[in-house]
C-alpha cells in the first residue's frame, strides 16, 4: 500500500468488515440458543399420538419437566416425535440461516471496501489540493490560496494554515525582492561616481591639485560604500536572531553612545538632553549598541542647528525625538523599510543609505520587541522602541 488513500481503504474497510463479521456470530448464537426449544414448543401440539408398538421396543424419552410440559399435554412417543421434527427444523434453520448470513456477509463487505474507498478519497482531497499547489508554487504564483470551502475542523485548519503561510513567504520574498533591487541601485551609484571621477577627472592630464580632489572624493565614496555594506550586513545578522543573550543595562548603552555622538552633535549645533532610568534587556549587546546609536545618529542628522534631541530611557523602552524638517504622517511607517527616506537622496557626505530605522526595527524584532514612530507637529521625529525588560 503506497497511499494513504490505500491505507485509510484498509483501515475502514477492515473495521467495517470485523463489525460485520462480530454481527452475523452475534445473530447466529442468539438465534441458536433458544431455536431448538421454540420449534418443539410450536410443532409439539401438531404431532399426533404415536402407539407405543410404533416405537419398536425402544422407550420414548420423558417430556421435559418445565413449564411447557406442565401446561401442554403430550404423550412420550409424541414427545419423541417432535423433538426428531425440531432438531431435523432447527438444523436446516441454521444452516439457511448461515448460508444467507455468509452471502450477505460477502456483498457487505464489498460495499464496505468501495465505500472506505470513496470516503478516503473525500477525506483526502483537500490534502490533494494542497499538495499539488505546493508543487506549483514559485516565484509567480505565490499569490494564489486555496481558499478551501469546507466545514470547521482539522483539515480545514490546515488549510488556512497553508494560506496563512504562503501569506507570510509572499511577504517575505517581496521584501527580499524590494531590498535587493535596492541594494543593487544604492551600491551601482558609488560606483558609478567613482568611474566618473577617474575617467573624467583624470583625463588630459590634470592639476596636482584636480588629483588631490579626485582622491578626496573617491575615499569619500569609497567610504560610503563601506558604511553601505556594514549595514546591509549588520541588517542580515539581525534578520537571523540572536546568537547570544546576555544582561545589557539600556540605560549604560544610551550613556556610552550619547557621549561617543557628542562631538558631532556639537558640530551640528545640536543639544542632545539624556534622562535615562535604570533599566536591563536580555540581548546582545552589540545589537543593542547599534539599535541606539541608530536612532540617535538618525535624530542628529535629520535636524537642523539649533536644535534638539530628546533621549528618554524607562520601563517602557526607548524613546528619541528631534527637531528638524516637517515630516509626512503618512511617509513614516515607510522610514522603517531598507532605504526609505524623508527626503530625496542627495548624495552629500554623512548623509547615510537609507538603513538606520530598518536596522532599528530588526533588531528591536530579534529581541522580541516592537518599534514605532509619530510625526512632530513642529517637524521632527519621534521614534519609540518597546523591549522586554528583565526583572
Amino acid at each position: 500500500m503506497n497511499s494513504e488513500r490505500a491505507r485509510l481503504t484498509a483501515l475502514y474497510g477492515g473495521l467495517l468488515v470485523l463489525a460485520g463479521v462480530l454481527l452475523m456470530g452475534l445473530v447466529y448464537f442468539l438465534v441458536g440458543e433458544g431455536l431448538y426449544s421454540n420449534v418443539l414448543t410450536a410443532v409439539s401440539p401438531a404431532v399426533p399420538a404415536v402407539p407405543a408398538s410404533r416405537t419398536d421396543g425402544v422407550s420414548a424419552p420423558f417430556p421435559p419437566s418445565s413449564d411447557w410440559a406442565r401446561t401442554t399435554i403430550v404423550e412420550s412417543g409424541q414427545y419423541a416425535v417432535a423433538q426428531k421434527v425440531s432438531t431435523a427444523a432447527g438444523d436446516a434453520v441454521l444452516s439457511q440461516l448461515l448460508t444467507v448470513s455468509g452471502i450477505s456477509l460477502a456483498v457487505y463487505s464489498a460495499l464496505s471496501v468501495a465505500l472506505a474507498w470513496w470516503m478516503a478519497g473525500r477525506v483526502l482531497r483537500p490534502v490533494g489540493v494542497i499538495t499539488a499547489r505546493a508543487r506549483r508554487l514559485s516565484g509567480s504564483n505565490l499569490h494564489e490560496r486555496l481558499a478551501l470551502k469546507a466545514p470547521p475542523g482539522e483539515l480545514k485548519e490546515l488549510a488556512d494554515t497553508f494560506d496563512g503561510m504562503l501569506d507570510r513567504i509572499e511577504e517575505l520574498v517581496a521584501a527580499r525582492q524590494r531590498f535587493a533591487a535596492n541594494a543593487a541601485h544604492e551600491l551601482r551609484t558609488p560606483l558609478a561616481v567613482q568611474r566618473a571621477a577617474a575617467e573624467i577627472g583624470l583625463a588630459d592630464d590634470p592639476s596636482p591639485e584636480k588629483v588631490a580632489w579626485i582622491r578626496d572624493k573617491l575615499i569619500d565614496t569609497a567610504d560610503d560604500s563601506e558604511q553601505l555594506i556594514e549595514g546591509l550586513l549588520l541588517l542580515a545578522v539581525s534578520d537571523e536572531g540572536l546568537r547570544r543573550r546576555e544582561r545589557v543595562g539600556l540605560d549604560a548603552t544610551t550613556a556610552t553612545v550619547t557621549q561617543a555622538l557628542a562631538a558631532e552633535a556639537e558640530e551640528r549645533d545640536v543639544t542632545v538632553d539624556v534622562a535615562a532610568r535604570p533599566v536591563s534587556v536580555e540581548g546582545d549587546p552589540v545589537l543593542l549598541d547599534h539599535l541606539v546609536h541608530n536612532l540617535v545618529a538618525n535624530a542628529l542628522r535629520h535636524n537642523h542647528p539649533g536644535g534638539t534631541v530628546r533621549v528618554r530611557v524607562g520601563p517602557g523602552g526607548l524613546e528619541v525625538a528631534n527637531t528638524g524638517p516637517v515630516v509626512d504622517p503618512a511617509t513614516v511607517p515607510l522610514l522603517f523599510e531598507p532605504f526609505r527616506r524623508a527626503r530625496a537622496r542627495r548624495h552629500a557626505p554623512g548623509e547615510g543609505a537609507g538603513l538606520g530605522l530598518s536596522i532599528v526595527a530588526s533588531v528591536a524584532r530579534a529581541h522580541g520587541g516592537d518599534v514605532g514612530a509619530t510625526a512632530n507637529p513642529g517637524g521632527g521625529l519621534t521614534a519609540r522602541v518597546t523591549l522586554p525588560t528583565c526583572p
